[in-house]
């Protein structure tokens, strides 16, 4: 890859940058969600953050996404949050009958990135709009992710048991490979890839594929068995996920995010004709690879994929800030904290944003019309990507990556100074002060 720019061209970039932004008001303001209906004529609208844990990318992808549902008819939101917990208020939001949850949703770490304030706000807002519209066409809150491999075969199970007791007794049989390591899936991986244990993905194949038959029998079957048949679909790629995580880690993210975009297209399948989506991912998931150091190493993403799959149809918004409060833990399943966020490093395209000088802004150089704007943006710098853990005494090293802004999105916002989400259960298992009503998360 070529260096990177000079002082002299990131100063003139800076100045770009400058006279392409279009400022923005807060993301509460009943104002900011008009800024959006541009992207109006894209199939699925893709909708990145630099952090999992920064409020600003919360409030602006909801308003982002009130705007695209109330106004143009959007009709899916799915995040990267796993589908069983998210169908707990996918039933919330629409006011579906379904099978009964005993746990919690999204109670395991990080339970904060989709089990706070922000997100009850938008689920709330989510459930008074479908109340006024028939069943058939509210609007679905769905999972995208694929680490919930206990959960979903519980899922399978539970249908099954309900719905046709021998085929649910076919399923525990075939389950019962991966059943010793459903609360440890890591272990199956390490114990298939490293000691003599025989891999499991023989049986949740065939599981798999009976569900699909069930439904083609069945005619679709209902919402119960295809949410029934996703699961098992989430079933069959973590069993490979957590194979092939102690092989090369493209190979685990290039799956992760193939499910993601797997599940995307399933929805739109089962919506029908008139299905458009908007999705709610971290930049690393939503941004194009291929303009990314992670797609020059091998790795492709769920961004990249959706351009392959529908052109200009396509739309693909970052986020990003400078500095301020994030909220995340020092290592996996450890703590959340509330840090602060390092302003950003000099050669990266944060810091240019925070060098133009605005306090929130849209820079959009989607479609032709912006084509110069694409061009001047097709310098490499360095992005910062933090997800559920910020380890800033490491910041360059754990969490920049190189990038062209100008192909690995359509347009961007920025935040200059951000503030942290409001946990519902910060890391204590207790709703935080002052968080009255949490229905559906405290179900």
């Amino acid at each position: 890859m070529s260096s990177f720019p000079s002082e002299a061209e990131r100063e003139r970039l800076v100045e770009r940058l400058r006279h392409a932004a279009e400022p923005l008001p807060d993301p509460d303001a009943a104002t900011f969600g008009g800024f959006f209906s541009r992207y109006a004529d894209g199939r699925v609208v893709l909708i990145g953050e630099a952090s999992h844990g920064t409020s600003e990318f919360y409030r602006a992808r909801a308003a982002i996404t009130r705007q695209l549902v109330e106004r143009h008819g959007f009709n899916i939101v799915a995040i990267e949050g796993d589908w069983p917990d998210t169908a707990r208020l996918d039933r919330h939001v629409r006011d579906y009958p379904g099978q009964p949850d005993e746990d919690a949703a999204f109670s395991r770490f990080p339970s904060w990135m989709w089990r706070n304030r922000e997100v009850l706000d938008f689920v709330r807002w989510l459930r008074r709009h479908n109340a006024g519209l028939p069943i058939a066409e509210r609007v679905e809150f769905r999972g995208l992710d694929i680490y919930s491999l206990r959960a979903s075969m519980a899922a399978v199970l539970q249908y099954l048991e309900l719905h046709d007791p021998p085929r649910a007794r076919e399923a525990r049989e075939r389950y019962a490979c991966l059943t010793p390591w459903q609360d440890d899936p890591a272990a199956y991986g390490a114990r298939v890839e490293w000691g003599d244990g025989d891999s499991c993905e023989a049986a949740v194949v065939e599981q798999l594929n009976d569900l699909l038959v069930a439904r083609l029998e069945s005619l679709g079957g209902g919402e119960g068995l295809f949410d029934a048949a996703q699961n098992a679909r989430v079933v069959r790629a973590a069993e490979q996920y957590y194979r092939l995580m102690y092989r090369a880690s493209a190979s685990s993210w290039n799956l992760r995010d193939n499910h993601m975009f797997d599940t995307l297209k399933q929805l739109l399948r089962h919506r029908g004709r008139e299905a458009r989506a908007v999705v709610w991912a971290h930049n690393s998931h939503i941004g194009d690879a291929s303009a990314t150091a992670m797609g020059w190493r091998g790795e492709f993403n769920l961004g990249q994929l959706c351009r392959i799959a529908w052109g200009d149809a396509a739309v693909l918004l970052g986020m990003g800030t400078d500095s301020g409060e994030v909220a995340a833990a020092d290592d996996w399943n450890g703590p959340l904290r509330i840090q602060q966020v390092r302003p950003a490093l000099e050669e990266s395209w944060e810091r240019c944003f925070a060098r133009a000088g605005m306090a929130a802004s849209l820079t959009d150089w989607r479609g032709a019309v912006h084509a110069t704007l694409r061009g001047q943006l097709a310098s490499t710098l360095l992005q910062r990507a933090i997800g559920v853990i910020y380890r800033p005494a490491s910041e360059r090293r754990s969490h920049y990556y190189e990038a062209v802004l100008g192909e690995q999105f359509d347009a961007y916002l920025w935040f200059a100074r951000t503030t942290a989400v409001t946990p519902l259960q910060p890391g204590t298992g207790e709703a935080a002060p002052g968080a009255a009503d949490t229905f559906p998360f405290g179900v």
